[in-house]
């Protein structure tokens, strides 16, 4: 009998030719539910147990698709900040997703709920940068140095996959569950601010639905960034000038339906507001 010639290579090639299997399937999963409107069963099933890395891979090939049919990327999202949030969602480490330029909404103007299928909103810091933050070493006075402006924000976020039944893999493949966002219209230096100390108050109308301080983003919105900055670079897609981060949530997300009025005051930055119209969301 000749002795078998399988090499170290060919388990690496193999390896491989699985993970581009098991991306692709998760990917056209996701895709189906994005073109029937439908949500589907988590991915995690088709993705190797725990591998965020294949997830983030997923991530990748969407926004490749988005960017090749004429979307922009405009910056960056980072999910999972708050404590309060990972446990709503039973994960325990923060994610990152990507800003598209059509995922972006005029402060208080209405959104149609059709964009979206499983709508919830959270109240977050945005930063614009002003500097490229494209090293290994960064903490969270490299990113003040490199912030142009900072600005109250709301964050829609969504999910493709069913009644929210995720890990971590399935939000990492899932664009860090994306949706949408809306910009204040009062973006202001970091000069002076305390973000970690700053508080905030997401109303649906008169009624108070969560609230919530800066130091509940990992510890405060600049080391949230920070966070992002190193791991974006470790990634090979650093984060550039002219970027807008949403920095995470300051408070536990909050469903959202037809008829919604909502308005956030974060201190020192003021509010933000949006509502949503129509009947749409998952059919």
């Amino acid at each position: 009998m000749t002795p078998s010639s399988h090499t170290d290579s060919d388990s690496d090639s193999d390896s491989d030719t699985a993970a581009t299997a098991t991306t692709a399937q998760a990917s056209l999963r996701l895709a189906a539910a994005r073109a029937s409107h439908r949500p589907c069963p988590p991915v995690r099933d088709l993705l190797p147990p725990g591998d965020v890395d294949t997830a983030y891979a997923v991530q990748s090939t969407w926004v490749a698709e988005r960017v090749a049919a004429g979307a922009r990327v405009i910056g960056r999202k980072i999910g999972l900040t708050s404590p309060t949030v990972q446990a709503q969602l039973g994960v325990d480490r923060p994610d990152f997703g990507f800003l598209l330029d059509d995922m972006a909404c005029r402060d208080g103007a209405p959104v149609e709920m059709g964009r979206l299928l499983q709508p919830k909103i959270e109240a977050e810091v945005a930063f614009v940068l002003a500097a490229d933050l494209d090293t290994e070493f960064i903490g969270a006075a490299e990113v003040a140095e490199a912030t142009g402006q900072v600005v109250a924000a709301l964050e829609i976020v969504d999910s493709r996959i069913a009644d929210w039944d995720i890990s971590l893999v399935d939000t990492v493949a899932d664009n860090a569950s994306s949706g949408l966002f809306v910009l204040g219209s009062r973006p202001r230096p970091l000069d002076g601010l305390d973000l970690t100390g700053c508080a905030m108050v997401l109303r649906r109308g008169d009624e108070v639905v969560s609230t919530g301080t800066g130091a509940e983003c990992l510890g405060g919105p600049t080391r949230a960034v920070a966070w992002l900055a190193r791991t974006a670079h470790a990634h090979g897609r650093p984060l550039r000038a002219g970027d807008i981060v949403l920095s995470g949530a300051l408070g536990p997300m909050v469903p959202v339906a037809a008829g919604d009025v909502f308005e956030a005051e974060i201190s020192g930055l003021g509010t933000v507001r949006t509502s949503f119209t129509g009947t749409g969301g998952a059919s």
